[in-house]
């Protein structure tokens, strides 16, 4: 794939290529009509509203209620990513089937899930799981708790990154900037995790954390010092970059 601005790879290109697959599918789906629309809207568009275009013309084209639609958009999904890079370069055409499931799933809490279980292992679902953590919280931490324990890499990176109070790029959970201690669960688990894409995520939720918690972060941190693992040392050391950088005396003396 030649370079180019993210945003622009979010296009009429795109549009037929979504369309295609979902023909392939045998879906009945007007290709030139949905083509066209997106054609005509995204042009004055940057990356999150030409998304949302996406999603929105998807959700138009697509005949029958979410269920079906949600289902046609999973068939074509395709193979998993098996690495831990690739979410954009080679899986950047998901974004909108992600965002449709945001946007249109909350009344359908568990085919939604199922649907970003299934997002999150080729793009990410990390944006699309905060309006449920919003509305039904206990579920979805409940469902994010299970993940945090599951095969797949990029399953148990969404378990952290999603809950993250502050993620960039999205709206700040305000819960868990209050309190964080419901997602601290999840962070145990994944405290010793072998992928360095899920250490990262560790790393930066707990970094989160000592933004509006430091208190809650550093007895959390200050758990984890005894019998630490390689991966657990270097999530600690991560997450605490910014002390380290300033020489805070207690960051100091925990990665010492």
């Amino acid at each position: 794939m030649a370079y180019k601005q993210l945003k622009l790879w979010f296009d009429a290109e795109l549009a037929e290529l979504l369309a295609e697959k979902l023909l392939s599918q045998a879906v009945s789906f007007d290709k030139a009509s949905f083509v066209k629309s997106v054609s005509k809207k995204v042009s004055a568009l940057e990356l999150k509203d030409r998304v949302e275009c996406i999603a929105d013309e998807l959700n138009v084209h697509l005949l029958g209620n979410y269920q079906k639609k949600v289902h046609y958009l999973q068939n074509i999904l395709g193979p998993e990513n098996e690495k831990e890079t690739g979410m954009f370069k080679e899986f950047y055409w998901v974004m909108p089937i992600a965002k449709f499931v945001e946007k249109y799933g909350l009344e359908h809490f568990d085919l939604s899930m199922q649907a970003v279980y299934e997002i999150t292992k080729r793009n990410t679902g990390e944006y699309t799981i905060r309006p449920y953590l919003e509305k039904f919280p206990e579920k979805t931490l409940d469902t994010m708790l299970r993940w945090s324990q599951n095969p797949n890499k990029h399953v148990r990176r969404l378990a952290s990154e999603g809950v993250r109070p502050r993620l960039p790029w999205a709206s700040k959970l305000d819960d868990f900037v209050e309190d964080p201690s419901p997602i601290l669960p999840i962070l145990e688990n994944l405290k010793d995790d072998p992928s360095k894409y899920v250490q990262k995520s560790v790393a930066n939720c707990v970094n989160d954390i000592l933004k509006d918690n430091p208190e809650i972060a550093k007895t959390l941190v200050e758990s984890w010092v005894t019998d630490a693992s390689k991966e657990r040392k270097w999530i600690i050391k991560h997450a605490l970059r910014n002390l380290i950088k300033k020489q805070d005396p207690w960051a100091l003396r925990v990665v010492s």
